[in-house]
């Protein structure tokens, strides 16, 4: 196996691990955004207020994002397991 060939393997891992978790973690960012907003306007600072909404929010996304992220990931893990004989030459 070559070094750019390594290179690309790593590269290509790096980008779908970023491409399965933006969803949830846009979601959590939002919904923090918008938690803490509601809490600057309404001076309520219960910490309990920021968590429990992101959670709930974040369960949403896996459950909604959840198959195609599955599927994404399989069919990574499949072109992987296709290409290990390139990657013993």
């Amino acid at each position: 196996m070559s070094i750019g060939y390594a290179v690309y393997l790593l590269r290509s891992g790096i980008f779908q691990i970023l491409i399965l978790s933006a969803p949830v973690l846009l979601i959590g960012l939002v919904v923090g955004l918008i938690v803490s907003v509601l809490q600057a306007t309404t001076s309520i600072q219960e910490q309990t207020l920021t968590f429990v909404p992101k959670i709930a929010a974040i369960l949403l996304a896996l459950v909604f994002f959840g198959p195609w992220m599955f599927a994404s990931l399989a069919q990574y893990t499949v072109q992987l397991f296709q290409q290990i004989p390139a990657m013993v030459r």
